[in-house]
C-alpha cells in the first residue's frame, strides 16, 4: 500500500486526502492549524468540481450547504444597467451533468473533513522541512522535531508553499496592484435580498462581486476588489475598515450601495497576488496542487475549483498505475494539469484588466462584447466547465 503525505488541510488536500484513500493509499494529512475551519468566505463551484465532489459521495452533503444562483449578471457600476446575464443553475446541470453552487467555504471544509477518520489527519502538526531524492522515499520534518517518510508527498500547503520552495525551487510573488475587501451581510439585512444571483459590478478601476453563500442562502458574500498599490498584507484574515470600503465605492449604483450599508459584521482585506505558471510542480515523488501549484487571481471564481480538480486527477494517475514509484504517474497528472491551468491564471490576471477599464471607448468595446454573450454560450466554455480532470490524460 502507498502511503501518501498531504501537507495541506484546505479544500485541495482533503479532497486530495478522500480520493486517494478511495484508490487504496494509506494517507495522513498534516495540517498546522490547530482545528479546521478555514476564515469564513464564500466560494463558487461549477460542475467541473461538483462532478467530483458527488463521485467522492459528497453529493447530498454538497446539496445542503451549498446555493444554486440561477445565473451571473454583469452590472454597469453607476446604475446597475444589465451588460449580460449567463443563466446557471438549470443549464450548467443540462448541459455538464452536475451543479453549480456558491457556498460558504468553512461549510466545504467541514464536510470534506467529516470524510476522513481521525487517524488521517494531525492537526498543529507544521512542517519546516522537505526533504525529496530521486534515490529513495521523500520525508519531511515537523516544527515538534518528528519526521514523517511516505512513498509521495503532495504539497496542498498554499500559495506560499513550503513544499514548492524546497522541491522546485522558490517562486516570486506578482502583485496585481488590487486588494480585496471581504464581508458576510446576512439576508435578513436587506430589503431585496434577491439571493439566487451572482452579480458583478463592472466599474473604473475597480468591481464588486455579491452572491449567496452559507445553508438556506443565509449570507450574502461580498468581494471588493479596489486599487490598492500601498497594500502589501497577503493575509485573509488581515482587519479592513468598512468606512474605507465604502468611500471607495462612493457614487456606485443605489443597490450596490445598500449592500455595502448592510454590513455589520467583521471586514477584511488582503493584497492580491498571482504567481507565473510553473514549468514544472512535481520531483520523482513529490508534486504540488491548488495555490501551491498554480496561485491565481480570483477573477474566474476558480481557485477552489481547480484544487478540486487537480486532487481528482493525481488519484486517477495514481489508480492507473497502482504498483512500483510513483514517479511516472506524478508526470501524467502534471502534463494533464499544468497547461488547463495555466490557462486559466493568465486570464485571471488578464481580468484584472479588462473588469477595471475607465469608461470609454474601450470600456464600450468590452461592455458590447459582454452583451453579445448574454445568455452564456455554454459551448464556449466547455473547456473549462465540461473538464473531467479523472479521465483527461496527455
Amino acid at each position: 500500500m502507498r502511503r501518501v503525505i498531504v501537507i495541506g488541510g484546505g479544500i485541495g488536500g482533503l479532497t486530495a486526502a478522500i480520493a486517494l484513500r478511495e484508490i487504496g493509499c494509506d494517507v495522513l494529512v498534516l495540517e498546522r492549524s490547530k482545528a479546521f475551519g478555514e476564515v469564513g468566505a464564500g466560494l463558487q463551484l461549477g460542475p467541473h468540481a461538483t462532478r467530483v465532489l458527488r463521485g467522492l459521495g459528497l453529493g447530498p452533503a454538497l446539496h445542503e450547504i451549498g446555493v444554486q444562483p440561477s445565473s451571473v449578471r454583469f452590472l454597469r457600476w453607476q446604475d446597475d444597467t444589465p451588460l449580460c446575464t449567463w443563466p446557471l443553475a438549470e443549464e450548467m446541470e443540462s448541459t455538464y451533468g452536475a451543479p453549480y453552487y456558491t457556498i460558504y467555504r468553512p461549510d466545504l471544509v467541514g464536510i470534506l473533513a467529516a470524510q476522513l477518520p481521525v487517524d488521517a489527519v494531525r492537526l498543529d502538526a507544521e512542517v519546516t522541512e522537505v526533504h525529496a531524492s530521486p534515490d529513495g522515499p521523500p520525508s519531511v520534518r515537523l516544527a515538534d522535531g518528528t519526521t514523517e517518510t511516505a512513498d509521495l508527498v503532495v504539497g496542498a500547503d498554499g500559495t506560499h508553499s513550503t513544499v514548492r520552495a524546497a522541491t522546485v525551487g522558490a517562486v516570486p510573488a506578482r502583485f496585481s496592484g488590487v486588494s480585496a475587501y471581504r464581508a458576510l451581510v446576512p439576508r435578513e439585512a436587506l430589503d431585496r435580498p434577491e439571493v439566487d444571483v451572482v452579480r458583478n459590478w463592472l466599474g473604473p478601476g475597480q468591481h464588486l462581486v455579491s452572491y449567496p453563500v452559507g445553508r438556506d442562502a443565509k449570507y450574502v458574500n461580498l468581494v471588493c476588489i479596489v486599487p490598492d498599490p500601498d497594500w502589501s498584507t497577503e493575509s485573509w484574515t488581515a482587519p479592513g475598515r468598512v468606512e474605507d470600503l465604502r468611500a471607495h465605492f462612493e457614487g456606485w449604483s443605489p443597490r450596490l450601495r445598500e449592500l455595502l450599508d448592510a454590513i455589520s459584521g467583521p471586514v477584511f482585506r488582503w493584497a492580491l497576488y498571482d504567481r507565473e505558471p510553473l514549468s514544472s510542480w512535481s520531483t520523482a515523488r513529490t508534486t504540488l496542487l491548488g495555490d501551491a501549484a498554480h496561485p491565481m487571481l480570483p477573477f474566474m471564481a476558480q481557485g477552489a475549483a481547480q484544487a478540486i480538480g487537480d486532487a481528482a486527477a493525481l488519484a486517477a494517475r495514481l489508480r492507473e498505475q497502482p504498483d512500483g514509484s510513483p514517479t511516472s504517474a506524478i508526470a501524467a497528472y502534471e502534463r494533464a494539469r499544468l497547461p488547463h491551468t495555466a490557462r486559466i491564471q493568465l486570464m485571471s490576471w488578464d481580468n484584472n484588466s479588462s473588469f477595471h477599464l475607465p469608461d470609454g471607448p474601450d470600456q464600450q468595446r468590452r461592455d458590447e462584447a459582454l452583451a453579445k454573450d448574454d445568455g452564456l454560450r455554454l459551448d464556449r466554455l466547455g473547456w473549462l466547465y465540461g473538464n473531467d480532470a479523472e479521465r483527461v490524460t496527455a
